[in-house]
């Protein structure tokens, strides 16, 4: 058994209000399902996985995870970013599996090629690897090994707290800068961001559509 991915994703209803000034609710439900699916393609793409999980109670994240051959935990899904996260590993680490990687389901740019890179930057157990979103204060993957190996707390300044608490296990962490996983979508900002990054990604495709019928936004 190898390393485990693990996904996080709130139900789509409560997605990314901090775009809501600039993109009314079916346009977020819309993109938050397209950048899911794009994580989803990097990371069954990647060969060196050990199996891939989305925890979410949402219907439609569901229906997408399981074309995926993705397994659904339902547990803890409706407990924030960390909850969610802190309930795959008590699962996997019950089960005995090696490391976890996790990833939120909003940084479509992310690809295989990068997901191997941290995998081969990883050392052997006890080990954490981070990469850190574009404004180095938010974590947009970690990998543990073990999955428990360093208590998980997520938010829009994680990073460095994040590199303390595995310095205080004792653990040296490994640090990557990939540019498709430093950037999530949060903001306007992001989403410009994005569609100024060419790409073969559903989420880019769906801001080009967008803007082909007027949308400023797209």
């Amino acid at each position: 058994m190898g390393v485990w991915a693990v996904v996080p994703v709130k139900e789509l209803d409560r997605a990314k209000e901090r775009l809501a000034p600039v993109l009314p609710p079916e346009r977020r439900r819309a993109l938050m399902l397209a950048m899911l699916e794009d994580v989803l393609t990097a990371l069954a793409a990647t060969p060196d996985l050990g199996g891939l999980a989305v925890v979410t109670v949402d219907a439609a994240a569901r229906r997408v995870a399981e074309r995926y051959g993705a397994r659904i935990i339902e547990t803890g899904a409706r407990d924030g970013h960390s909850g969610a996260v802190a309930a795959a590993v008590r699962l996997l680490t019950a089960e005995r599996c090696p490391g976890m990687l996790t990833v939120p389901g909003d940084i479509p740019l992310m690809t295989a090629a990068e997901i191997m890179q941290l995998l081969a930057a990883h050392r052997p157990a006890p080990a954490f690897t981070i990469a850190p979103s574009r404004d180095e204060r938010g974590s947009n993957a970690i990998i543990c090994s073990p999955p428990d190996a360093v208590q998980l707390r997520f938010g829009e300044d994680s990073f460095f707290p994040h590199l303390r608490a595995a310095e205080a296990c004792g653990i040296l962490p490994t640090v990557l800068r990939l540019p498709g996983i430093a950037l999530d979508i949060d903001t306007p900002e992001d989403l410009a961001a994005l569609t100024l990054v060419p790409s073969a990604t559903r989420a880019h495709a769906l801001q080009e559509r967008a803007a082909a019928i007027g949308d400023p936004w797209g």
